[in-house]
């Protein structure tokens, strides 16, 4: 299987429970490493004053890995998250967030990951994670 932005898309509908597709999430770009994808700020998505609320960061992190490592394979391999360590670094507000994963090894039992979310206006990193997989 050829990866494409599209084939990466479809794999948010297929792959991935109903909630998560609400996320909205879009892939803003991708090599054969990493992947980028766009979080809408949604009012859904927020707490009080209109901050990202922290699940939601969370699981935008994890979906964005596993399209990572779809992208670094060339194919879907089923996994499990076995570790996802994540530091929240400062409140995200009235802007969509950017999230980028990028695999830094993957065998065939084990795959580990880095993950940042930064506002998709300024830049600015908000969110960190380290990421363990077990591959099926």
């Amino acid at each position: 299987m050829s990866t494409t932005t599209e084939t990466l898309q479809q794999s948010l509908s297929d792959l991935f429970a109903p909630w998560v597709q609400s996320l909205n999430l879009k892939i803003e770009r991708f090599d054969a490493d990493s992947v980028t994808l766009r979080l809408p700020q949604s009012d859904q998505l927020s707490r009080v004053g209109g901050m990202l609320c922290g699940q939601a960061m969370m699981a935008a992190a994890d979906t964005a890995m596993v399209l990572a490592l779809i992208a670094h394979f060339g194919e879907f391999r089923p996994c499990s998250t076995v570790q996802l360590s994540s530091t929240f670094m400062k409140p995200l507000s009235d802007q969509d967030a950017l999230v980028t994963a990028r695999v830094l090894r993957a065998g065939k039992a084990m795959a580990f990951g880095e993950i940042d979310l930064a506002g998709a206006n300024d830049g600015k990193s908000v969110f960190r994670a380290s990421t363990t997989y077990a591959m099926m």
